[in-house]
This record gives C-alpha cells, structure tokens and sequence, in this order.
C-alpha cells in the first residue's frame, strides 16, 4: 500500500484530524471516493481477527474486575492460568482506542505463556471504553495525563498483590500505551519490566528514575515515534539503565496489531512478541 496512505491514517489516529477531512484526503490519494472506500477496511481495525487465543480457551480463566483508585472505579479485564499460584504478573496496556477485543486477546497471549495479565482500561471514569473508535480516541485525547499516569501507577500495585503472584510486576503497552509503559518505568518504583511497542518516549532527565529493566520495539517507517530515539538511548546509557532497543525495518507504526491488515507485518510482530516474552521470562517469571 502507498505508504502516504499509511501515514495520512496515522496522522488521522494520531492528530486532531476528522474523519470527514481523513475521508477527503484518502479519496484525493486514491484517486476516488469509491476507491477510499475499497482500502479504508484495510486500514482500520477488523476485531474478527481478534481471536489469536479465545475466550474460552481451557487453560485460561478471564474476567472484568474492578477496584478503587484515585477516587475512581477502575475498569480491567483479567486472564491468568487455571489452578496456579506463584506466577509472574504482567499489565497490558492498550492503544490510543481503549481496550477493545485486540487488546483482550493481546491479555490472553500473556496469560497462555504463564502469567497472570490484566489490562486496565484508561476510561474506566468515563463509563469505559465506548465501541466507536474516533469517540474513544477523543476520549482518551482528552484524560488529565497526571491524573491518568497516578491511576496506572496505583494499578501496577494492585496487580502485584494479588494472591496469585510472585509479586514482580511487568508491562507491555502499544502506541499511547507504548508511551504509559515509559512512563510507567520512570514513575513506578515496584515495577520490574517495561516493555514499549512503538511508544512515546520520557524526557531525558527523568530516566535516572528508571528502576525496571526495559525493552523497546520501534517500526522503522514511523517517523514521528523514531524521532525520540536517540535522546532516550542516550539517557538510557547514561543511567545505566538495563534496556534493549530492536528497530524493525521496512514495517509501519502498530506492526504487532493483527487487527489492521495495512499495517501488521507477521513476521516483526512475531519476533518482537518472542523478545518480550523472553524478556519477561528474565526478570519477571
């Protein structure tokens, strides 16, 4: 697909673009309205995929639960093994369209390889996140990202004593929630591993307070993110950090996302998805 196509969607998912004037400027780079029409499924989300491990999976038990944080009532959908104890624990943290079925099974691939995983949702003050993607990503623009970052942070220590860990505590995040990841390393002293697909990075000065071991995956196509690379790198050195940092060349911003045909690369999701759970293999099993 042309990659202005690939960017002008990220501009659309990313930016204060309406999909009025996305749609326009698609139909303009197509060539026609019935031919932006043609690729638009291509680029959005299709939750049909979203199924790589199911909710009935028999090893698996999932639930929604709620707690209280902040002063609010906190929305997160579980998945752990069935009958053990003593597990690694890991928070997975969703994109800029709030948990939604892709983010569910993202929990499920956690649970399957032996950890207790939740997924908080970033709305849970609003209700939780609505099913129409332009409200949630407008929802999600709108969060106070102190008020957010405290809720998460208070979520990390939740998840850590619960009953069935080993009280480590790891987290995975994509795109915004690449970037909460970040943040989360820099501002949760219990946190143990931090693992960002394509995220936002920290200021430079705050990564000093990094305790966790981090691992980062990048899209070498996507710009916009890459252009905080080497600031981070530097502090990360610096600090001596413990970090791992893979660029994945030729593949777009939310490669690991199977939900978007336009932008998912099979086999850079693969190998970045082995990565992380190696990595959490090593510092939170």
């Amino acid at each position: 697909m042309d990659q202005r196509i690939i960017n002008l969607y990220d501009e659309y998912t990313h930016k204060p673009l309406s999909r009025e004037t996305f749609l326009k400027k698609l139909a303009m780079l197509t060539g026609s309205t019935a031919l932006a029409l043609t690729i638009l499924p291509m680029l959005e989300a299709n939750y049909a995929k979203a199924a790589m491990v199911k909710e009935d999976d028999e090893d698996l038990e999932t639930e929604t639960i709620s707690y209280e944080v902040n002063g609010i009532t906190m929305f997160a959908y579980t998945a752990k093994p069935k009958k053990r104890m003593n597990m690694g624990s890991v928070m997975v943290i969703h994109e800029n369209r709030g948990l939604n079925d892709h983010i569910k099974d993202v929990t499920r691939r956690v649970a399957k390889a032996g950890y207790i995983a939740m997924a908080p949702d970033a709305l849970s003050e609003n209700g939780g996140t609505p099913p129409n993607e332009d409200d949630a990503r407008k929802q999600i623009s709108e969060l106070d990202p102190k008020k957010n970052l405290a809720n998460f942070v208070k979520s990390v220590d939740i998840l850590r004593l619960r009953k069935e860990t080993n009280r480590k505590v790891g987290c995975v995040g994509f795109c915004w929630g690449g970037g909460l990841a970040n943040q989360l390393a820099v501002n949760s002293p219990t946190l143990n591993a931090a693992v960002a697909f394509y995220g936002m990075q920290p200021n430079a000065e705050d990564v000093p307070k990094i305790k966790a071991a981090v691992q980062l995956h990048y899209a070498g196509l996507d710009e916009r993110i890459d252009a905080g690379i080497p600031a981070y790198e530097a502090a990360l050195k610096k600090a001596n950090v413990r970090y791992e940092l893979y660029m994945y060349p030729g593949v777009n911003h939310a490669f690991h996302n199977d939900t978007s045909e336009a932008r998912y690369n099979a086999d850079a999701a693969l190998r970045a998805w082995k990565r992380t759970l190696d990595f959490f293999a090593a510092n939170v099993k």
